[in-house]
This record gives C-alpha cells, structure tokens and sequence, in this order.
C-alpha cells in the first residue's frame, strides 16, 4: 500500500477499533497516572469508535474522510487520554489533506515528482504536526506519556522520510520509535516506576500506530501491551489529587481559548483543551466542579457536561434493580428476547451495535445492576467497553460472554431478578455456557473456510462459530450440523428460523430430529434474522 487513501483510513480506522478492543483490559490495568481510574483502555476504545461511527459511508473525498474522523474523534473524546488521542487524530488528517490535496486536478499538483516520497514526507510530517498539537493542548505538558510517544513516533518517521524511505517503511519506523519510548516511560514518571508499568496512554497509541503498519504492509501486526512489572513497591498513587473529572463541549472563539487553557489551569490539573473552528473538548481534574464550568461559561457555550466524582469508582452496594440487556438480530428474536424480560439493542450480520448503544440502553434501565447478553462473538468487546465506561457511573453490571443468538435464549430463560446479583449472573451463564451453537447460510463467494473451498451457492454448516459443512443444499447442511450438536447429548434443540427460511427446511429438520433423537425435545422460534436461515441451539 504506497498511497494514503479513504480506503486505507477505513482500513485503519476498523483494524485499529478492534486492536483496541482486544487490548482494552490490558490497557486499563496499566492505568495508574495521571488518576489510578483504571479506564485508559475503555477511553480510548470509546473515543476511537465515536471515531469511526462518524466516517460517513459511500463516496468521500480525503478530505471529506478525515474532517468527519477527526470530527467524531473529538465529539466522542473520554477522558485525559481520549481527548488528548482525538487531538492527534485530528490534527494528523487535517495536515495529511493539507499535504495531499486528493480532491484537485492531477495537473494541480503534478509538480510532486516522487509520489512514494511524497506521501511518505507528508505522513510524517502530519505525525509531527499532530505531537506538536497534543502538546500544545496539555496546559502542563508531562514527560513519560503519550505525549512523549507521540513526539517519539513523529522523530522516526520524520528521519526515515529523509532518508528517502517509502511509506511503509516510515510507518514502520513511526512504529519502531514508538514503541521504544513507551518502554522508557517507566523511567520517566515515578507513579510509573512505582507501580511498574509503562504509561496506559502511550500503550493504546502503539496499539493504534500499529494498526496503521498492519493497513500500510499488508501484514497483520499484533501490539502486545506491557504487562505490570515485579517491583518492590507495587503500590500505585491513591486517589490523593482533586476529586472530580470535569469534561464538556464548548462552543467558543478560537481567540479565547489560550487565556481559558490557563485560567482553567489554575482550578486543577490533567487540564487538556482540544478542537477548533469554535468547538472545543474540555477536560480538567478539579475540586471546584462549578467554577471549571464557569470558566466556559464566561466564553462560550458548554454542553453535553459530564462530571465524574472519582471516589464513586470505588465498589459499592447497589440498591435493589436490575436489568437484562440484550443484542439481538432480528424482529422475532427482539420480541423473543423481550417477552423474557430483556431490554433490546438491535445487531446481528453487518451490523454491529456500538458501545454508545448499550451505553444509551443502560442509561435508558435506569437500573444499578446491568446483565449484559451480547449474543455475538464480535460484539463481546462492545459489550465489555461499555460495561466499564458504566462501572466508572456507580452501575454493577456483568457480561456473560454468549457468542451466540441461542445462548442468550438460554440464558434469560433462567433470568431471576428475585436472586442476588452474583447468584442470577452464575445461573445465567451457566445456561448460556452449556449450550453449543450452530446454523446454516449460504455462501455469497467464493473463499477458503475451516471446511475447505466454497463457492457462491454452496450451503454452509457452522458449529460453534466455525464453518464445519459445505453441502449443496441447506437442508443437507442442517441436519449435519443437528447430528454434530446433538453427537455430545442433549436434551433441548432450538431452532430460530430467518427472514428467509422455507417452512419445508424447517419440517425436514424436525422429522430427522424425532426419526433418530426421539429422547430430544424440539422448540421452533420466528427470529427473523437475515443471513442465516437457521439458528441451531442444543443444551
């Protein structure tokens, strides 16, 4: 990949989301500074997909593409890191369309000789540009972050550049510099040394730099994040600094925002202010919750306010309530699911429900105690970012990690809002973890699956998230996929039919059932999901 393209920022923008989900909880754990919150992964994954639910589908220009980006980024920004990531974001795509004007004539800037050189000189410059911005933003710049991280990734693609190095290779060393820097940062700052980690915000910003190589090479490349060292003194800093998060949008003249960073700076710390073209992303540690939104107020207009009292992340007795909230794919399954008692998100094949949609959900319950069903393998992620993003709210809640449609059937059919917390979400998984899954599709090209070659047509048999059958026809695939379920025990097999699925598929599959498994009972149920005919559950 030699050119800097829409295609590629979608590509980096869905590799880096889902490198941040995988280390999300690494990440969190490595948080002690500048507040011990344990949050830096959740942040920063929240951030990162505001990020990407707000590049726009179909045709865009660059720069069309990297406005809405960094636009969401800043929008959606979550804490110190998350603001200071969304300032980086935004900064780099706004220089890289500066750099590479995509959207004129070729003759406009033909005088660019060297392409390869070309992009590879303007993406490093725009990683310049963008630590310069995230320091710029941080009223009291600090060593041993990722400030230091980024500044580290921009001085190695800036010398590979000039030595004539093509874009893949100046990622590669924006990379390499990254990651050493964040090695050093224990050094750097004592909290870290303390507690023997490196700095959480710089390890999500290696997590994000190496998505970008992963687009850029064509070879996936996995960042594994630090693990906390053994040190003599483990403990990390208290919660000893002020006591709320203070963060909002403000609607202020750019000419103001200097004089309000330091005023600002005066009330607190962590005080980082990014944006522009008169919309700015606030976030400040402090005592004073009113004067720090005073501040705003004296300038422009804040809104969407959210304050965080840090001593309400400490554990807690919830008071009585809980709600069941489930990802579903279908109109049937959502009444299914509901009738049972669950509250609804709606997902399922092509498309994935966001953090922001459980998180709106929760916020919608009202309720202190939070079950989570995400009912879908790539959506148990989504469902562990918000449940930390609503812990850091004073919200018990649990994900039990169904992979599958039917094992949240199974598990909100033993739902007892009457049993204790941790009671009901043992009982609940347990349902959900003795249910093996399958279901049936059809192929719509031709590709390479754990079953071997398919092509556009063949039907396909999954069983536990795994392609096992390519057969011709569906109801072939079906019933290997029940005989393989079925070839463990069982009592119970489930059948959820799709949008598309022929009655006469449905009644080949109960008449082999009843024929050869007369000991297993058969439940059929309208989900109405697309893609797969047949949901298949046997517990």
């Amino acid at each position: 990949m030699e050119e800097l393209t829409v295609e590629v920022l979608r590509a980096w923008a869905r590799t880096a989301l889902a490198e941040l989900g995988r280390a999300r909880i690494e990440i969190d754990e490595l948080n002690v500074y500048p507040v011990p919150d344990g949050d830096t992964g959740t942040n920063l994954y929240l951030t990162w997909e505001a990020a990407c639910d707000a590049l726009p589908q179909g045709e865009l220009t660059f720069a069309e593409a990297v406005q809405a980006f960094g636009r969401g980024a800043l929008l959606g920004a979550r804490g110190n890191s998350g603001v200071i990531a969304s300032q980086i974001v935004r900064a780099c795509g706004l220089r890289l369309a500066e750099n590479l004007p995509r959207d004129q004539h070729a003759d406009e800037h033909a005088v660019l000789a060297d392409t390869r050189m070309s992009e590879a000189s303007a993406f490093a410059d725009a990683l310049r540009f963008a630590a310069d911005a995230a320091y710029g933003a941080v009223a009291q710049p600090v060593e041993g972050t990722m400030l230091t991280v980024a500044r580290a990734a921009a001085d190695g693609a800036m010398t590979a550049a000039n030595e004539g190095k093509s874009l893949a290779d100046v990622c590669l060393a924006a990379v390499a510099s990254a990651r050493q820097a964040l090695t050093k940062t224990t050094e750097q700052l004592d909290v870290l040394r303390r507690a023997g980690v490196v700095d959480a915000g710089g390890a999500g910003l290696v997590v994000i730099l190496g998505a970008m190589e992963s687009v850029l090479t064509g070879h996936t490349v996995r960042v594994d994040v630090p693990a906390r060292l053994q040190v003599e003194d483990e403990g990390a800093e208290g919660l000893d600094g002020p006591a709320y998060e203070v963060m909002y949008l403000l609607d202020a003249p750019d000419d103001k925002i200097g004089d309000f960073r330091q005023n600002l700076a005066g009330l607190g710390d962590s005080v980082v202010v990014v944006g522009g073209d008169g919309l700015w992303n606030i976030h400040v540690h402090t005592d004073d919750v009113g004067a720090a939104i005073e501040q705003g107020i004296d300038i422009g207009r804040p809104h969407r306010i959210r304050v965080t009292h840090f001593d309400d992340l400490a554990p807690h007795e919830p008071v009585p309530g809980r709600a069941v909230i489930a990802v579903v794919a279908g109109d049937g399954l959502a009444s299914l699911f509901s009738e049972a008692g669950a509250q609804v998100v709606m997902g399922g094949p092509g498309r994935r429900c966001s953090t922001g949609e459980l998180l709106r959900a929760i916020e919608k319950s009202q309720a202190p105690e939070i079950v989570l069903l995400p009912n879908d393998k790539d959506s148990i992620a989504v469902a562990e970012a918000a449940a930390t993003a609503a812990r850091q709210d004073g919200i018990r809640v649990a994900v039990i990690p169904t992979r599958a449609q039917v094992q949240g059937l199974a598990a909100i059919a033993v739902h007892d809002p009457e049993r204790s917390f941790d009671d009901d979400v043992v009982h609940q998984s347990a349902a959900a973890g003795q249910t093996r899954h399958g279901a049936v599709t059809i192929a719509v090209k031709d590709a390479w699956t754990m079953a071997g070659m398919c092509r556009v047509g063949d039907a396909l048999g999954v069983v536990d998230g795994d392609f096992a059958l390519i057969t011709e026809d569906l109801e072939a695939a079906a019933i290997g996929v029940v005989d393989r379920l079925l070839g463990g025990g069982g009592e119970l097999l489930t059948i959820v039919t799709g949008r598309d699925a022929e009655p006469a598929l449905v009644d080949a599959l109960e008449r082999h059932v009843r024929r050869n498994r007369k000991d297993v009972d058969v439940v059929v149920y309208d989900g109405g999901q697309e893609r797969y005919p047949l949901l298949i559950g046997v517990e």
